[in-house]
């Protein structure tokens, strides 16, 4: 591919990353309306469609208050990983 097909595609990869980020900052605009209509409710039906909205709870390791308080722990089960992040700009 040469330098000027390659930018093309840059281009046209920014382009469309564009339209992505436009698209998904409508949707939640949207969902934020629904959101807003149901209120405290759960579950709304609408037509064919049902939405739910319901609580979800998780559980996750401090990893702050672990590392102050059992430091030689967290060094013990520690992993440390490589990943190449591909950006453009």
């Amino acid at each position: 591919m040469s330098s000027y097909e390659l930018e093309g595609r840059i281009r046209e990869l920014r382009q469309l990353q564009s339209l992505i980020e436009e698209a998904q900052a409508e949707a939640e605009a949207i969902k934020d309306t629904i959101k807003a209509h149901m209120g405290d409710a759960e579950e709304l039906r609408a037509g064919e469609y049902k939405v739910t909205w319901k609580p979800v709870t998780s559980t996750r390791v401090d990893t702050k208050a672990l590392k102050a308080a059992a430091p030689e722990l967290v060094e013990r089960f520690t992993k440390v990983t490589t990943a190449r992040r591909f950006c453009v700009a």
